[in-house]
């Protein structure tokens, strides 16, 4: 048995602690990793805090992890991973690699999806332990110290891009200037859309274009999202609030689409008249596959795409959390382990 490290929680929003638990004998087809750097993550604080009634005490958080493989299964295709490999590991540990959905290559819809972090301990350690199909090679170009945030978040505004076929030539809106949001500028740029950021903070416009903002709109002053009318193919929501949804409806382009990443905390209400004349949808999408993972992975290393993080050590968590929780991170926090 090896003996891991790590922070956990024991109850219900407690504070980070020392930790220890034993990993039994590897399986045939898990991976362990050597964790150099972990990226915190606002999902975090929701299974600290067990928002979702899911969180099993003591919880082990962290879920954009980076790292160095030191072991694997008997089963694990070396030519998909091995020792020595700097890999990724995401949201997802493991899937059942055997239903419908696994084997269309939609992972990450697997009825039976294991995450990282739920009934499982997670990357605030100096090990991890994952199914192999689910670690992510690293590609050499990229900061292996600034990735993890890029499997969790990037991946979330990445995935629409795929799913929704999105095209160069498109109009595309991010709503929400943060941690999932400034990794949408950045990456819906090098796409080749003209990307216009709504924000409810002035002092981030200009920040905003430097991210990869073409354009800034005030998602606070209704006169200027109302002359957004008809403009944008996407539009992407990466915050948790509840906005004037039909006032974003109206902002679509014929053919447009609302796509909801974040989490909005109360429902959903839209006018369908003005989705069905100009035959306009509203969707959702979580993190995505493996294979999306690595493709997004390979595009940021080939553009230059990372997030913004600042650097804590793993031994800083709490100060780390506090830090998430006042809503102060610029824009992505990642611990050194």
């Amino acid at each position: 048995m090896t003996t891991v490290h790590a922070y956990a929680a024991a109850s219900q929003g407690s504070p980070l602690e020392p930790f220890e638990y034993d990993l039994p004998g590897i399986g045939p087809d898990d991976v362990d990793i050597k964790v150099t750097h972990c990226g915190i993550c606002h999902s975090d604080l929701s299974c600290i805090n067990n928002d979702w009634g899911m969180t099993q005490y003591p919880i082990v958080p962290g879920h954009e992890v980076s790292g160095i493989v030191e072991a694997v299964g008997e089963h694990v295709p070396e030519a998909k991973v091995k020792v020595g490999d700097r890999v990724g590991l995401g949201w997802y540990s493991a899937s059942c690699m055997h239903c419908q959905h696994c084997m269309s290559g939609d992972h990450n819809l697997c009825p039976t999806s294991e995450a990282t972090v739920i009934g499982r301990h997670g990357g605030f350690a100096d090990r991890v332990r994952a199914h192999w199909g689910w670690t992510v090679k690293i590609p050499e170009a990229m900061d292996p110290a600034a990735v993890g945030p890029m499997l969790c978040g990037g991946i979330t505004v990445f995935n629409p891009l795929v799913q929704l076929n999105i095209k160069p030539t498109d109009r595309v809106g991010v709503i929400g200037i943060g941690g999932l949001g400034h990794m949408a500028l950045a990456l819906y740029n090098k796409w080749g859309c003209e990307v216009t950021a709504f924000t409810s903070s002035e002092s981030k416009m200009e920040e905003a274009k430097k991210l990869g903002a073409h354009r800034c709109v005030s998602s606070v002053d209704a006169d200027a999202i109302a002359g957004e009318a008809g403009r944008h193919n996407l539009i992407l929501n990466t915050t948790n609030a509840d906005l004037d949804w039909d006032a974003y409806v109206a902002a679509l382009a014929p053919k447009g689409v609302l796509h909801m990443v974040g989490a909005t905390p109360g429902p959903i209400s839209l006018s369908a008249f003005p989705l069905i004349v100009g035959q306009r949808s509203m969707g959702a999408t979580p993190m995505g596959s493996p294979a999306t993972t690595a493709q997004m992975l390979d595009f940021a290393a080939r553009h230059g795409v990372a997030p913004v993080t600042e650097r804590y050590k793993l031994s800083q968590v709490n100060d780390a959390m506090e830090h998430l929780k006042a809503n102060k991170a610029r824009y992505r926090i990642v611990l050194e382990v």
